[in-house]
């Protein structure tokens, strides 16, 4: 697909879904030479980002941004996507340090576990990457690998239904409140080929803005082209739609609650005086 497809695919789900920010192109960068023109990176100005708040910026102020590991001042991060090299016991004590979980032998458990997700050949193409570059997909520079959505439950519950419509790649997503919008939302779909949820955790809260009714969904850019025909699609027409149909209840009279009783005996009262 090229550059104008996705963007029309990112005006179609913006547009659709009434999404309160734009869908995020990734696309993960071997070398800075691959950063486009005119892209934001903070080193480029002094600064440092963590993943998450330029993310927050694509998404919200749709601009396009770049990440390595010379701009994100979240060293986890850069370390989570194989960008820098810190070895297991570094990790651990690190989180140690911040006290996020009960002990070490706790941090030990959780490293091993999200050390799962390079199994096999994952760790040698996550090693081949230096960055990232995020982009408004409806007006992308670039050609996404994921595509990470926000919106509210009802708009990943239709994404879910959408990209589970022909259940080739049912959405299946481990949580514990760390990375999620940056290595779940970004780069395990892209490692992975399957979509995961983010329910954002303490860095997406504390450092991007993002609001505490806010979900989101990273989707391979592959898979997302592939499912975007599916969108409300799912039950036909029982499809709860946008605005969401609810059933509401049918049948109530004055005696569902003993005020409303009271008033309508009342009122009959005085009809028949």
């Amino acid at each position: 697909m090229n550059i104008e497809e996705w963007r029309q695919i990112g005006t179609e789900l913006y547009n659709r879904l009434h999404l309160p920010t734009y869908p995020a192109a990734i696309q993960f960068i071997r070398d800075p030479s691959e950063i486009p023109a005119g892209a934001v990176r903070p080193h480029d100005k002094g600064q440092k980002w963590s993943l998450c708040q330029a993310v927050t910026y694509t998404r919200r102020w749709g601009w396009t941004t770049a990440m390595t590991a010379e701009d994100n001042f979240c060293v986890p991060g850069s370390a989570m996507h194989l960008w820098v090299d810190v070895g297991e016991e570094d990790f651990v004590e690190s989180q140690v340090r911040q006290g996020w979980h009960k002990d070490r032998t706790a941090e030990q458990m959780r490293y091993q576990f999200a050390m799962k997700a390079f199994a096999g050949d994952k760790a040698e193409k996550a090693r081949q990457y230096i960055g990232f570059v995020a982009s408004p997909l409806s007006a992308t520079e670039v050609t996404p690998d994921t595509v990470l959505v926000f919106g509210d439950g009802a708009h990943i519950t239709h994404l879910i239904h959408m990209l589970c419509y022909d259940y080739n790649k049912p959405v299946a997503s481990a949580f514990e409140g760390f990375g999620e919008s940056c290595v779940k939302g970004g780069l395990l779909p892209f490692l992975t080929g399957r979509p995961q949820v983010v329910i954002p955790g303490m860095g997406d809260r504390a450092f991007a803005g993002i609001g505490d009714h806010e979900i989101g969904i990273g989707i391979p850019a592959s898979m997302l082209a592939e499912t975007m025909p599916y969108l409300f699609k799912t039950g036909g027409k029982m499809n709860m739609g946008l605005p969401v149909k609810s059933f509401l209840p049918m049948g109530l009279t004055e005696s569902i609650t003993p005020g409303f009783q009271y008033l309508k005996d009342r009122l009959d009262r005085d009809k028949t005086g």
